[in-house]
């Protein structure tokens, strides 16, 4: 498998507490990668060690096949990141901060700032003083110096923070552009699970310092499928409707009065339909769906089955 980041056994102990814990991550080249759990669970923490701000107590992390050390200045050429609030100096414009960040970083590509403004919808505004920026306009900012080198892994910690609901649509189609027309890697921490659902390729859960799971998100939608669910006085010839007559095979007897319909192509006005001309009482029916959010709940609160 080709991981462009790794994190093996990951641990950060303060003041005689571990706040992460064996932490084990495993990033795939080209794909985005949506880290998830509560506040206070050690997302920051995990994104700085890997950034080399905040040095690990155990374990080792892994960037481009190399091992991170306090000296690996040139890896992070490759690295573009956002960690918490991005600050900027406000009495410069837009344009000038993004110049001042491709002088700090050695790069020079007059065409840069303008893609990079562009693709963040702040081109109109390159020439006003940042101070006079809102705080969703600021993180658009954020996200240009982040990309504005083109860079192969791009961390982002809670980067929809202060937008509001068209730049979040905005932001997360740019997402999808930075991977599949850029080929870049992004690992994004968010509360907006929502969002990350739409954009992530895996997502990992963390709470209280420890890795809870990581797993793709096809998996996801593949175990954990919307349903029709309808509740009837009559079980036994509810399963006969539904199995001879309508002839669907994937469902589930949830108990003496419930059942669980699996199959998304079938409508529920037909299922009522058919129940009712064979003079079966159906008292309730409703389509569920399962979500991130659920399984995200699932896991966050031990494990057990989602209802």
């Amino acid at each position: 498998m080709n991981y462009i980041l790794q994190a093996k056994n990951l641990t950060k102990i303060y003041k005689d507490k571990e706040v992460v814990s064996n932490v084990n991550l495993h990033v795939k080249k080209g794909e985005i990668y949506g880290f998830l759990g509560p506040n206070g669970a050690g997302k920051t923490t995990i994104m700085r060690m890997i950034l080399n701000l905040v040095k690990p107590s155990h374990g080792e992390i892994l960037v481009f096949d190399q091992k991170l050390t306090p000296t690996s200045y040139e890896l992070f050429k490759r690295i573009g990141n956002i960690i918490e609030y991005p600050i900027f100096y406000d009495k410069l414009t837009a344009r000038e901060n993004l110049k001042l960040h491709c002088e700090y970083i050695g790069y020079y590509d007059k065409d840069g700032i303008d893609a990079a403004l562009t693709m963040v919808q702040l081109k109109d505004f390159e020439d006003k003083p940042v101070k006079d920026f809102s705080l969703g306009m600021k993180q658009r900012l954020g996200i240009a110096r982040a990309i504005l080198s083109k860079p192969e892994l791009l961390i982002l910690d809670e980067p929809l923070n202060g937008l509001d609901p068209v730049g979040i649509k905005e932001v997360r189609k740019l997402f999808k552009i930075l991977k599949e027309d850029y080929g870049m890697t992004l690992l994004i921490s968010s509360h907006n699970l929502g969002e990350i659902e739409k954009v992530a390729d895996t997502i990992a859960i963390i709470k209280d310092g420890r890795l809870i799971n990581e797993i793709l998100m096809e998996e996801i939608r593949s175990e954990h499928i919307g349903y029709i669910e309808l509740e009837t006085d009559d079980i036994k010839k509810s399963v006969f409707v539904i199995n001879e007559i309508l002839k669907i095979t994937n469902f589930k007897i949830i108990d003496t009065q419930t059942i669980r319909i699996y199959e998304s192509e079938i409508a529920e006005g037909e299922i009522s339909k058919a129940l009712i001309l064979n003079d079966v009482l159906v008292t309730k029916m409703n389509k569920k769906e399962h979500s991130l959010e659920d399984y995200f709940m699932k896991m966050i609160n031990g494990g057990g089955p989602i209802a």
